[in-house]
């Protein structure tokens, strides 16, 4: 029998017929440890193999160190002690203001009138304090109208009038020829007070303005501080400000401030375009740094369906800058949770002296004067743990990717140059372990994604939106044991003739050329991001070369084992916290992302990469242990369990628990459609409560709350009528194919939308020129559908070019402040030639939805009596919308 000591001795020889006695009786070639060489050769060294028991333990611990380190990290919000310049406690009164009066939508009272009486207000009482100081503080309230079109959702155009804008321009008392722009918005979608997104960042900027307007030395730049008060309308008002505001050509750079989720640490996720002498202001003055190039490139793919005002300055202001979020618990973003109670006074406090430290470098900075002069060039930026941020050119990064990816393949070179026959024995044992380990991607990505739709086929889809372990321990389990699996017939039915050791060794490499090949294509690109695969072979080469004595001598020790895991510390901490941004946001998006997507798979394909990628350098482990069959015993136990859990429902996906809710979102509006045929005559009206569920659960949950919101009442889209014939706030009809139509009385506004076709005209260049008038509520959309051969040439609005053409339908978002008069456009339209007999008459439908977000007309009995009965773990966003179909 063997001891029961942690490593097991191995000869190195093959002349010995060693069988060793384990536990279970079962006999062990490991003894030569699977090698036939030459049976003259006298043994030279004893290596180790290390016991099963060990070897999980050691991963296990650190990877639970490392991901401890990483929420330990996220929890510092501030380092160190305040300095006093920055308030957290009077921005934080400035927040609790902001949002007693309740949602914010554009036009409201709250909006228009309160908010912005208050910030006023403040902003007076700043200049009037600092007015003998060497600063003078000048107040602009613009109310700009304006269009303009953008691929966002889709594509659509936007048109806005009397939108609100607060401009705050603090300079020296000389004045300033250059200006920082700082942005905040301080509307909010309805139904939602908004603490996160945005009022707390304008609570931050009024303390900043305070705290800068109160330096006793004067600034070399000036500050503009904008309050928009239209952005969640796709930022309408930043776009007003920066094309027409006449203090926006002495901008020189901006910094924006955002949010995707409540609390936390405010990440910077976007720089540029170029410029990066903005990036190293921020590390060199941020006090409590927190940034990353991978959220930026990740973020301006459009993988994540959000933008910011930092689009618009970018692209209609031609002006760089940083974008800066809020990321943590996007659960509550955009809903009633939204409250300035959820908002740690450290999150305040990190934010202001984060803000207030980069401006002042910046408006001290004579770059800004001369940005031109620094423009051109990327960075490669990224904060470890957020303690410090390393940023370095993208040049240097392209020249450093370069030089570890030469080493690696020169170590790689090297093994395959062996005298004799050893090195292309060793060529080809490298190109069949990399085959091995491909195929256990795939295995084990279509062996998750197997469970994932069994998952979905039982109705426990998003069972993890509210039990987010519960999917590593299902997902995770199954892309580990498979991944184990896998390799383990290769090492007992492939590899039979192979030392263990030498395999360890084997698929270190494997993994060394995997990482290397990534950092190569990842660097032509010209992705920034490269720098992830740079860490992930650097630190593992650096290790494995200062450890080749120790491996060589005694094999998997466990000094070897422990300074090998230390060795990726560092690379391996910050791919995992890059792992906890993925998830922080992708998870809660799921919750918003529409009835089309399968969020089983895209979770469950997250988590099997993130296996695989973590796996990498932990691969050699799975052959240096003489045995994995607990290992996967635990794994399969634990993928069972949780399997039949899940398949039991006992994973509820909501929440309505107030200290950590997960609601589910849907969208109701009571509507009135009424439907016009070419004689301008009612074709056909009716009224309904139009039920959107903007998850994939649909009303899965919900039906047994209201029995009546079933399929039998599911709409089904009618594509004679623009946008399906249902008044869509937005143009997402393709992210919710699902929903629910109730019969219900007509809605009767007080201030109905009043739509008519002024004039009508044929063109002498053989096009139909139309023009109507619309006057209704502060939110209307517009749909334009020509019918098969006719086709828009020319309208009224952006550019003067019709623009994202979606499936044959124009989309127009409207929207207006306060007293503004009737909107008039125009269009014109080229007839088609041929008629299409099947399809409807004319040759447009132009239809119009308004929407009542406010006042007394955004609620009716049948709106509130539905509203009751909805459970606790939901939240029902409600308004009243009417929508008008015309044919001409």
């Amino acid at each position: 029998m063997e001891s029961d000591t942690t490593v097991r001795r191995i000869k190195a020889f093959g002349t010995q017929n060693y069988v060793a006695q384990d536990h279970d009786g079962s006999g062990d070639r490991c003894g030569n440890n699977g090698y036939s060489g030459d049976p003259k050769r006298k043994p030279e060294v004893s290596l180790y193999l290390l016991r099963e028991g060990l070897a999980a333990s050691l991963v296990s611990v650190f990877i639970l160190v490392l991901w401890g380190l990483v929420h330990l990290s996220l929890q510092q919000l501030v380092i160190g002690k305040p300095t006093g310049e920055f308030s957290a406690v009077r921005a934080r009164r400035h927040l609790e203001q902001i949002t007693s009066v309740g949602p914010r939508p554009v036009g409201s009272p709250e909006n228009e009138v309160l908010t912005v009486g208050y910030l006023l207000e403040q902003i007076e009482n700043i200049r009037v304090e600092t007015a003998a100081g060497p600063h003078q503080l000048t107040v602009d309230v613009q109310r700009p109208t304006g269009s303009f079109s953008i691929d966002f959702l889709g594509g659509f155009t936007s048109f806005y009038d009397r939108v609100t804008n607060i401009a705050v321009r603090l300079e020296p008392k000389g004045g300033a020829q250059h200006l920082m722009l700082a942005n905040c918005h301080f509307d909010t979608v309805a139904n939602s007070p908004g603490a996160s997104d945005d009022a707390v960042s304008c609570a931050v900027m009024l303390e900043v303005l305070h705290s800068l307007a109160n330096q006793s030395t004067p600034l070399h730049h000036g500050v503009i501080f904008l309050f928009n008060g239209a952005e969640e309308n796709i930022l309408q008002a930043s776009h007003g400000f920066i094309t027409q505001h006449p203090w926006a050509k002495q901008v020189r750079a901006f910094i924006n401030l955002e949010a995707a989720g409540v609390g936390g640490k405010e990440v910077v996720f976007q720089t540029g375009p170029e410029n990066p002498w903005l990036v190293q202001a921020y590390v060199h003055a941020a006090k409590h740094p927190f940034a990353s190039v991978v959220g930026q490139e990740v973020f301006q793919s459009g993988i994540i369906p959000s933008d910011t005002d930092f689009r618009i300055y970018r692209d209609f202001g031609n002006i760089p800058g940083i974008d800066l979020a809020f990321i943590e618990n996007g659960f509550i973003y955009h809903t009633k949770y939204d409250t300035a109670d959820r908002i740690l006074t450290d999150s305040i406090q990190r934010a202001g002296d984060n803000i207030l430290a980069v401006l002042k470098y910046l408006v001290m900075s004579e770059k800004l004067a001369d940005s031109s002069e620094y423009r051109h060039g990327n960075m490669v930026f990224f904060d470890l743990l957020g303690v410090v941020v390393v940023a370095y050119p993208a040049r240097v990064g392209t020249i450093l990717n370069y030089m570890v990816a030469t080493a690696t393949f020169f170590y790689l070179a090297k093994k395959a140059s062996l005298p004799g026959n050893g090195g292309g024995r060793y060529v080809r044992r490298l190109a069949c372990a990399t085959g091995v380990a491909v195929l256990s991607w795939f295995v084990t990505l279509l062996s998750v994604l197997i469970v994932a739709l069994l998952v979905t086929l039982l109705g426990r889809s998003m069972f993890w939106y509210n039990h987010f372990y519960a999917s590593i321990c299902l997902y995770g389990a199954a892309a580990t044991g498979k991944m184990i699996l896998v390799h383990t017939l290769a090492k007992n039915l492939y590899y039979g003739g192979v030392r263990l050791v030498e395999l360890g060794d084997l698929f270190f490499d494997v993994s060394l050329l995997l990482w290397g090949c990534s950092l190569v294509w990842l660097t032509q690109q010209g992705l920034c991001s490269a720098y992830v695969p740079m860490l992930m072979v650097a630190f593992p080469l650096a290790t494995r070369l200062l450890l080749s004595k120790e491996f060589k001598h005694r094999g998997a020790s466990v000094k070897y084992s422990v300074l090998y895991l230390l060795g990726l510390a560092l690379p391996y901490v910050h791919f995992m916290f890059l792992i906890w941004v993925v998830f922080e946001i992708f998870t809660p998006i799921m919750g918003r992302s529409g009835t089309e997507i399968p969020p089983e798979v895209v979770l469950a394909s997250l988590v099997t990469l993130a296996t695989i990628f973590l796996s990498s350098f932990f691969l050699h482990f799975i052959y240096l242990v003489r045995s994995t069959k607990w290992i996967l015993a635990g794994l399969g136990s634990v993928f069972i369990i949780m399997f039949l859990l899940v398949s039991c429902g006992v994973f509820f996906p909501y929440s309505g628990n107030p200290d950590s809710p997960r609601p589910k979102r849907v969208f109701l509006q009571h509507t009135t459609r009424t439907f016009h045929n070419l004689q301008g005559q009612v074709e056909s009206q009716d009224s309904g409560l139009w039920i959107n569920s903007f998850d994939y659960t649909a009303i899965q949950h919900i039906t047994p709350s209201i029995p009546e919101l079933n399929d039998s009442v599911r709409t089904r889209c009618r594509e004679d009528r623009p946008f399906c014939g249902y008044p869509w706030f937005l143009p997402v009809k393709f992210l919710s194919k699902k929903n629910w139509y109730l019969p219900a009385p007509e809605v009767s506004p007080s201030s109905p939308v009043e739509f008519s076709l002024l004039s009508k005209e044929e063109t002498s260049w053989g096009t139909v020129k139309m023009t109507f008038s619309a006057k209704g509520p502060s939110h209307m959309s517009l749909y334009l559908m020509p019918h098969r051969g006719a086709s828009l040439s020319t309208w009224s609005f952006g550019n003067g070019t019709p623009q994202f053409d979606l499936s044959g339908e124009y989309f127009v978002f409207y929207s207006h402040g306060l007293d503004a008069p009737t909107w008039t456009f125009w269009f014109e339209i080229q007839p088609p030639r041929d008629p299409d007999p099947s399809g409807p008459e004319g040759m447009i439908s132009v239809a119009i939805s308004s929407h009542y977000f406010f006042g007394e007309d955004r609620r009716t009995s049948q709106l509130e009596e539905i509203l009751h009965r909805f459970p606790t773990w939901a939240f029902p966003s409600s308004w009243v919308s009417t929508y008008d179909m015309y044919r001409y």
